[in-house]
């Protein structure tokens, strides 16, 4: 790998650490506010809801400048989301729903911003790569965002834990600014996101340039649904393509439940039940290391073992003890990273063959992001209509094993119909839709 591509692995990971303890301390925030248990999804939901908006309008931003700069000025516009919840936490407020949706409306600029990061940090990987590296490039990419997101949230629980809480209020310096946990909390973390922006300011110019982007958001918005047919009809480009939206929308769900699951199935504080998710992300870590022995040619390959991850959380309603709750949610983690990490090369690699490295990802997170605010919202609706949490989990195990079933019959007809597919895994080059 090449030195500075371990400077974008180091902005990526402070960066996503910095979302994922923002995450946590959110809905601890919402909770101390007495909001209703449907509220804490609409968190993740709203972050999603920014992905989705802008979808037709990032891929363009990011192939028009150098990604390292589009980097640092998204990543300065979540400090902006962070700050904003920093002074919300402060106010005082006769409604505290008024606050709670604040608090969320926060959280939406601060997916405004990942939502701009994230067509720049995946193309740039495949600039600074070959195809031939994009699995193992992408094992490092997905293993150390996990990792992000294991500590993020180990970190966004830790900062809201009593204990922590009460130290940090204590602390001499701290204490000049801050008055309450949610504030000294909200403040480190924007201390995490400002060194993720010293790390973009490093990233230096790859030297790819691509042909002049449009600026008409009319004409951006065209284009870009012309790009989203594309992808959705070439034989490879939509199983990837499927496969990667059910599992990042399954993925945000369960980070949801299992927080809900330790509270009611476990008796977790919010400070625990974070740390739980933090086990399976120990575990997608895992399987995204093994994937990266597996090459791009064989990414199809690994499918089987999203149906396994299916029936492996319907395990969650039956276990309670503290080691066997660790060893499923880190084998549902390890299945989880296993399958993804290949299908996302794929996808990455099909999609910069077609349109570019800025459009693709821009495709990849729009279908992903448009699934994560279908999931959650159900999950949102389930919870308000005070359906079980283990009952859900049920229903939600069940689906993710028939969707993989169904993309698996999805992926061997299109085999069986051209066979010259296998070919065209590793292609270099761009198709005609620049």
């Amino acid at each position: 790998m090449k030195r500075n591509f371990y400077l974008v692995m180091a902005a990526q990971f402070f960066s996503s650490l910095a979302d994922n303890a923002l995450f946590i301390v959110a809905i601890a925030l919402i909770q101390l506010l007495q909001g209703p248990d449907w509220m804490a999804p609409m968190v993740k939901w709203v972050f999603a809801l920014s992905y989705v908006l802008l979808a037709a309008y990032v891929g363009a931003i990011a192939d028009s400048f150098p990604k390292g700069r589009v980097m640092f000025a998204t990543n300065a516009l979540k400090v902006v989301g962070c700050l904003m919840m920093f002074f919300c936490a402060g106010l005082q407020f006769d409604d505290s729903q008024q606050q709670v949706w604040l608090v969320c409306s926060a959280y939406a600029l601060v997916g405004i911003g990942a939502a701009a990061y994230s067509p720049a940090k995946y193309g740039i990987v495949t600039e600074m790569l070959p195809p031939s590296l994009l699995v193992k490039g992408n094992s490092w990419i997905e293993g150390l965002t996990v990792l992000s997101i294991i500590l993020g949230m180990v970190l966004g629980g830790f900062l809201v834990s009593p204990q922590v809480s009460e130290w940090l209020l204590e602390h001499p310096w701290l204490s000049t600014w801050v008055h309450t946990s949610s504030e000294a909390a909200i403040l480190i973390i924007a201390c995490v996101y400002l060194t993720a922006a010293g790390c973009n300011l490093l990233i230096p110019d790859t030297g790819v340039r691509y042909p002049r982007q449009q600026k008409n958001p009319v004409r951006l918005m065209r284009i870009f649904l012309s790009y989203v047919v594309i992808l959705w009809r070439d034989k490879l480009g939509q199983i990837s393509l499927a496969v990667t939206t059910l599992f990042w929308g399954a993925g945000a769900t369960l980070q949801l439940i299992v927080i809900k699951w330790g509270e009611v199935h476990l008796g977790y504080a919010i400070d625990h039940a974070a740390m739980l998710m933090g086990v399976t992300a120990v575990g997608i870590v895992v399987g995204s290391i093994l994937a990266g022995r597996i090459p791009l040619q064989r990414a199809l390959a690994v499918l089987p073992v999203g149906v396994l991850m299916g029936l492996a959380v319907l395990l969650m309603p039956i276990v309670k003890s503290t080691w066997s709750v660790y060893a499923l949610l880190l084998l549902i983690g390890t299945l989880s990273g296993f399958f993804v990490v290949p299908m996302n090369a794929l996808l990455q690699h099909r999609g910069h063959f077609l349109l570019s490295a800025g459009h693709s990802i821009a495709v990849q997170n729009f279908n992903e992001q448009l699934n994560i605010l279908l999931m959650v919202a159900m999950y949102s609706l389930m919870l308000r209509l005070d359906i079980p949490i283990n009952t859900i989990i049920i229903i939600f195990g069940v689906l993710v094993a028939v969707l993989m079933l169904v993309f698996m019959r999805w992926s061997k007809l299109n085999l069986a119909a051209d066979p010259r597919l296998h070919g065209e895994i590793g292609k270099t080059g761009h198709g005609s839709a620049l």
